[in-house]
């Protein structure tokens, strides 16, 4: 197979699919290269410890990489199709991953995360099909440029269409991203995933949906009013859903699995607002570089934070809180990690997740003040800062679980395993991951800026924009006003309503309605009433079909009676059943078995019986092959006159 260079911009690999599989770099896609790259070799090694005792950890790695190779193969692709591809089997290879240990709950997540996958994928692929033939391309470079022009001066036809295929390509890279209401699948997935997986599935392939939504509202709509403001719509509803999830939940896995639906809302917040400030003809640099550095930031937290749950599990195979509750304590290591990346995804000074929270409400900010804040922006500086109370308020809560409170039946064996708990591989390892967390925010000009700088061009973005200073007094009003919020939700909400007094101490209770799950209240029952409608209607249409028949064979096909016995026939029936006759009749004589010769049925008879068969097989082949004709001629009718009606339309 050629490999070779496009016009200087990648490389091209011709034949693959069809229609060949398109790579570009850029520095967006060299930055998560090397984020794929080091979570994958983190994970890696702390795999060798958390794995140790499954049989068919085999399985596991080969999916392992294989899941890699695919992710790397979509942050690299250049063009919709290739991207496409390596989505569809990074999302095969991943399901292993949530159906590993094939537990009853396992497989009912996976269940749940392959529908989500398939379902996004035909979606995504029915929305690349209009693009291609409405553009005749599916390059990334080439389709900025065309779809401009339709949203600028095309007709309102083409505009739809164009709108339309967004919608498509925005639910297929929704469903990845954890984007509401195609969330349902992260509270599942997580918790039955081995925690490596874990780790993955939330800090970077989350990420290649985002990727994808970056790509088209950035680019196919880059500052377009109406799909900034549906980004929007969906990026505040997911980050204050997952949110108030996680502050509900009372599992570690789920916990964190939520606060990753909530941390890809503010992403999306933040790719709405530049959509929407490119529109107000206003500079986009705080926006962008907001969400660019909060996908970074979100990645490298939660492959530390999904670790620190991993050593948990590996220990107590619990992630119950009241379970689980204590473990911690004693454990410098583990307590060193998680409070990194809970300080960081919280957005306390001097961590990273502050930085690029600091961008993504400065930029609201602008656009708020741009437009003098009407509608839901009236609400969305609020919201923001709610949101970001509330992530603030459930990290507080794991904290205080994990290395405040006491176990009150198992602290004394959880005390036990001061020097056991981790190995000294997977002890490295996770001190390697949560160490970059404070210092990217200790020295945001040197590392985050510049990585910034490094990935705008993805989103279109050619101007760096000005300088922030991130510790000002009125930045840092915003964080502490966030701790606020917090500290107050957490006293208010998780003490007060979700921990309750009995006889052994105090419990955590979950106190989430169950009729509010999305899944079980919503999307089953539709699907299964979609079903029951499509089984109708396949039924009406099997029916109809039966009616055709059953109308030619009373008409034009009638069917043919079963044929009698009869005496008269062909001549050489005649004749050849005479001399077959004749012939018993004289050997029976000659044997002196005259007395059976009066017994036995003549040939005459047979041979009449037999042409008579042949006769009428003949006629029912001759009559199925005129009503297969009678059909072709009516399904050709129809298919051409679908054509004359397309081509007159």
């Amino acid at each position: 197979m050629t490999v070779y260079t496009q016009n200087g911009n990648g490389l091209l690999i011709p034949g693959v699919c069809g229609q060949g599989m398109h790579l570009g770099l850029d520095g967006f896609r060299l930055i998560y290269v090397c984020i794929a790259v080091f979570m994958w070799a983190v994970s890696g090694v702390f795999s060798g410890e958390y794995m140790a005792h499954y049989e068919k950890r085999g399985r596991y790695y080969r999916f392992f990489w294989a899941t890699f190779a695919a992710t790397v193969g979509v942050f690299l692709s250049a063009d919709l199709y290739t991207t496409f591809i390596f989505f569809e089997i990074m999302s095969f290879t991943s399901y292993v991953w949530v159906a590993f240990d094939e537990k009853k709950e396992s497989l009912k997540a996976a269940q749940t995360y392959l529908a989500i996958a398939v379902i996004g994928g035909m979606v995504m692929l029915m929305g690349l099909f209009l693009l291609y033939d409405q553009f005749g391309t599916l390059e990334m470079d080439a389709l900025g440029p065309l779809a401009g022009d339709v949203l600028a001066r095309g007709p309102g036809a083409e505009r739809l269409r164009l709108y339309t295929a967004g919608g498509l390509l925005l639910f297929g890279f929704g469903a990845k991203a954890g984007c509401f209401p195609l969330h349902i699948w992260l509270p599942r997935a997580h918790p039955a995933a081995p925690a490596p997986a874990s780790a993955l599935l939330s800090g970077i392939l989350t990420k290649a949906g985002v990727f994808g939504i970056i790509y088209v509202s950035c680019i196919l709509f880059a500052g377009d009013k109406a799909w900034g403001e549906l980004i929007a719509g969906l990026g505040f509803a997911t980050m204050f859903i997952g949110a108030l999830l996680a502050l509900f939940s009372t599992n570690l896995k789920r916990t964190l699995a939520c606060s990753s639906i909530s941390q890809i809302g503010f992403i999306l917040a933040g790719i709405s607002t530049a959509v929407l400030l490119e529109n107000e003809g206003l500079g986009n640099a705080l926006a962008v570089h907001g969400a660019f550095l909060h996908m970074i930031s979100h990645s490298l937290i939660k492959l530390v934070l999904f670790l620190c749950a991993g050593v948990v599990y590996m220990n107590l195979h619990e992630l119950e809180f009241n379970a689980i509750r204590g473990f911690g304590r004693g454990k410098p290591a583990l307590l060193f990690c998680f409070l990194m990346g809970a300080l960081g995804i919280a957005g306390i000074p001097l961590w990273n997740g502050y930085i690029s929270k600091t961008l993504l409400h400065e930029g609201i900010v602008e656009y708020t003040a741009a437009i003098g804040a009407a509608g839901l922006w009236k609400w969305s500086e609020g919201l923001f800062l709610l949101s970001g109370g509330m992530t603030v308020a459930y990290m507080l809560k794991l904290f205080v679980m994990l290395f405040v409170d006491r176990n009150p039946e198992r602290q004394r064996e959880f005390d036990a395993m001061t020097a056991s708990y981790m190995k000294m591989p997977a002890r490295a390892a996770l001190i390697a991951a949560a160490v970059p967390l404070p210092a990217l925010g200790a020295l945001p000009h040197l590392t985050m800026d510049r990585l910034a700088a490094m990935g705008a061009g993805f989103f279109g973005l050619s101007e760096y924009g000005h300088a922030v200073s991130y510790f000002s007094l009125e930045n840092l009003k915003g964080g502490l006003i966030t701790v606020g919020i917090g500290a107050a939700l957490y006293l208010g909400v998780v003490r007060t309503f979700m921990i309750k007094k009995e006889a052994g101490g105090p419990v955590y209770v979950d106190r989430w309605p169950s009729w509010l799950d999305l899944e079980y209240a919503v999307y089953r029952p539709a699907l299964t009433l979609l079903t029951a409608v499509c089984a109708v209607l396949c039924r009406a249409m099997d029916h109809l079909a039966d009616g055709v028949i059953v109308l030619a064979r009373r008409t034009t096909h009638s069917q043919l009676p079963e044929p009698a016995t009869h005496k008269e026939g062909n001549w050489l029936a005649h004749f050849f059943g005479s001399l077959a006759d004749g012939s018993v009749f004289l050997w029976d004589k000659l044997t002196g078995r005259m007395e059976l010769y009066g017994k036995r049925r003549t040939a005459v008879s047979r041979l009449l019986n037999k042409e008579v068969r042949i006769k009428y097989i003949g006629r029912l082949v001759e009559e199925s092959f005129s009503f297969g004709l009678m059909l072709f001629c009516i399904g050709l009718c129809a298919t051409l006159g679908y054509l004359l009606w397309v081509l007159v339309a």
